[in-house]
């Protein structure tokens, strides 16, 4: 059986949440949130990321979690500015749009939206009623394309969110990842106070599934759970979701999976470097995007299973790989002496 690095969702769970759930299986517990697994959860999350006035709720994936807090946060008119790979732009079947909201797309050479970027949005579609009105920039760390954001590039972005009356919303499906990168400054703590909502995701690290959605701004709070109910997100048996974020945020196993992750990558990053290859994004996280000839895609494809990301030239594409907290180190190991050997 071929191994597969297409994504990091391929696994179960860590043992230690399996565990965790198979001991709490006939707890009786309280629906709904109520249970005293989430509420403990809560309280560890805001602890992590020291948040200690913010909201907390617990959904079951990343595309809910977007439409959620998106949908929760503006008016009919309003949209929502993202980078053209942005995952509510790529990846959600038009789920924002679903909901009535326009989402305003650039393209940029690393995921990553830059004030200038949103200013050139702004100077089309502001204040001119024939148009829609941005009022949020969405963001994600690690981005779509590997990469991440630093404190200096956040708190920039936060600034101009502020000085043009925009919400901030960082998707954060691979926070792990983009918080553990061996060349990020950003801390957990950065993200409350340079944010106006993020969330984390469990899904793709470690947990079966889950993502926590944490709102920061008190403008954003208000009846979040009417729109949780609404839109099919509030749980009856949210204990679950409760019991994986309570092992992922017990010491720092959260961050030590996504690291892991991001260090098996990182082996895999520097094998292609030695070929010489060239990279569509220079990424320190769990993805990477090497750029490589047509025969080394179709030999590597024998022995691995990846995506084929873009056709960069006539004899060239740039694929696209990932690690998760689960892969084995057999199977790192396994590709670097196939790619040694191109």
């Amino acid at each position: 059986m071929k191994y597969s690095f297409k994504n990091d969702y391929l696994e179960g769970c860590h043992p230690s949440i399996l565990e965790a759930l198979n001991q709490t299986n006939l707890v009786q517990q309280n629906g709904y949130g109520e249970d005293e697994y989430s509420t403990e959860a809560k309280k560890l999350i805001k602890k992590k990321f020291n948040c200690p006035d913010a909201a907390v709720h617990l959904v079951s994936g990343g595309t809910q979690a977007n439409l959620l807090v998106i949908s929760a946060a503006l008016r009919p008119y309003q949209s929502v500015i993202s980078a053209e790979t942005g995952h509510i732009n790529t990846h959600e079947a038009g789920a924002i749009e679903a909901g009535g909201h326009k989402i305003n797309s650039e393209k940029t050479k690393d995921g990553k939206l830059t004030p200038e970027i949103c200013q050139t949005i702004l100077d089309f579609n502001s204040n001119f009623p024939h148009m829609v009105k941005p009022k949020m920039v969405y963001i994600s760390n690690s981005t779509e394309l590997g990469t991440h954001y630093n404190l200096s590039e956040l708190r920039a972005l936060y600034d101009f969110c502020n000085s043009n009356s925009l919400f901030l919303f960082m998707d954060g499906a691979r926070l792990a990842q983009g918080l553990t990168a061996e060349t990020s400054d950003l801390k957990p703590e950065d993200l409350s106070k340079l944010t106006d909502a993020f969330y984390v995701g469990g899904t793709k690290n470690g947990a079966l599934i889950g993502e926590a959605i944490v709102i920061n701004n008190p403008m954003l709070q208000n009846d979040f759970e009417f729109f949780l109910k609404q839109k099919g997100a509030l749980l009856a048996k949210g204990r679950i979701l409760g019991i994986q974020f309570n092992e992922l945020m017990k010491k720092d196993m959260y961050f030590d999976l996504g690291r892991n992750a991001n260090r098996k990558m990182m082996k895999i990053k520097n094998a292609f470097e030695k070929k010489g290859c060239g990279f569509l994004t220079d990424s320190y996280t769990n993805q990477i995007f090497p750029i490589l000839p047509n025969e080394w895609i179709a030999l590597l494809l024998k022995e691995f299973e990846f995506y084929i990301w873009e056709k960069t030239d006539e004899n060239h594409s740039a694929v696209r790989l990932i690690t998760s907290w689960a892969t084995p180190d057999e199977a790192v190991e396994s590709i670097i002496d196939r790619i040694e050997k191109l």
